[in-house]
């Protein structure tokens, strides 16, 4: 038997010195068996791959062809060795919101789909005080092309002042413009907060409480501003008694809520800084009796998946996360030497389901 199969392996051998459209069975193709099965120079096929100008056009039309029949895909790893850069782009947050990086992903593999580039994470605590150290080290192991970064990691500096020093693309997405335009993905949340408080107002709600995220997030001091200030502008002013700061999670919309609805004279309507606290307070409304909404109307922010599963449905401020990450994403992998793009802007709208209603007389 090992003697039959030696005899295999030299026909099998000779057979692809002496037929140019095949190559050796059981391993991928590679881009030597392009360059050779379709008569062109490996530099060829290299600058095929990375869609140079410097093809002719049938000669490209060929070569992809013959990739696309013996299913060849270029490694991203490997084209950034050979370019002393990777074609993959970063994804660099400290968000406690499990859905919204998720989304946040998937809008931008939405944007990497069909092109060279493939997408890499990097969690952080911004807290620590070596991440900044750590996401330089990601970025140069891995030679990103460049980086998303999501909030609250968008908002510090230093980390965009690191990217720069080192010559690294990035793409921040913010509240508001915080850097170069072109660099920016601008998601409006001071507009977002004030029409949620505008549409509380017009339901009749007067005596209405805010659930903030976290003072380090630049999205929760925007979104306390915008509601705190479409309240004023129409003569309401919020005591900060009915002002609770808390984590942008589950466990601390929980806690906000029981401070305010387990006292004896309780808001009749409140809007927290996202749906995560807005699910703490279904928990302890329903433990305590208060019917959702006809004793309390709740408004969100985000529209993530939970808002339609909560009972009643929540109403919500849509920010379209996932059309964040694409933009982003978008923004980093337009070839270099293009006009710069102009700042991108994703604006919220709110989204009115069955979780409010006119305060009860």
């Amino acid at each position: 038997m090992p003697v039959l199969n030696g005899f295999k392996d030299i026909a099998l051998r000779k057979k692809a010195d002496t037929d140019p459209t095949s190559r050796p069975v059981g391993r991928p193709a590679t881009i030597n068996d392009i360059a050779r099965l379709s008569g062109v120079s490996k530099k060829t096929v290299s600058r095929i791959i990375n869609n140079s100008p410097l093809v002719r056009k049938d000669t490209r039309d060929k070569v992809e062809a013959l990739m696309r029949e013996v299913g060849y895909a270029p490694d991203p790893l490997a084209r950034g060795l050979a370019f002393r850069r990777s074609f993959l782009i970063g994804m660099v947050y400290d968000n406690p919101t499990a859905q919204y990086v998720v989304d946040m992903q998937n809008g931008a593999l939405d944007a990497l789909r069909g092109s060279s580039f493939e997408l890499v994470v990097h969690p952080c605590d911004t807290r620590s005080p070596g991440y900044i150290e750590g996401v330089k080290r990601f970025v140069q192991q891995q030679k990103l092309h460049g980086v998303i970064l999501v909030p609250r990691a968008s908002e510090d500096q230093a980390l965009a002042d690191m990217l720069e020093e080192i010559g690294c693309r990035f793409t921040r997405i913010a509240a508001l413009p915080l850097d170069d335009t072109s660099q920016m993905v601008i998601t409006h949340d001071r507009d977002g907060a004030a029409e949620a408080a505008d549409y509380l107002l017009s339901l009749g709600h007067r005596d209405i409480a805010l659930i903030t995220g976290p003072t380090a997030y630049r999205s929760a001091h925007e979104r306390t501003a915008g509601f705190i200030e479409a309240l004023h502008n129409r003569g309401i002013e919020l005591p900060p008694a009915r002002i609770i700061e808390a984590g942008y999670t589950f466990e601390s919309g929980v806690a906000a809520a029981e401070k305010l609805l387990l006292g004896k004279q309780r808001p009749t309507a409140i809007f927290t800084g996202n749906d995560e606290m807005a699910a703490g307070v279904y928990k302890v409304a329903m433990r305590a009796g208060i019917s959702i909404p006809r004793e309390l109307s709740i408004v969100g922010y985000d529209d993530s998946p939970l808002a339609s599963r909560l009972w009643p449905s929540l109403t919500s401020v849509r920010r379209n996360t996932r059309d964040t990450g694409r933009t982003a994403a978008a923004m980093l992998i337009q070839p270099e030497g293009h006009s710069p793009l102009p700042m991108a802007s994703v604006r919220p709208h709110l989204i009115v389901r069955d979780s409010c209603q006119p305060p009860q007389d």
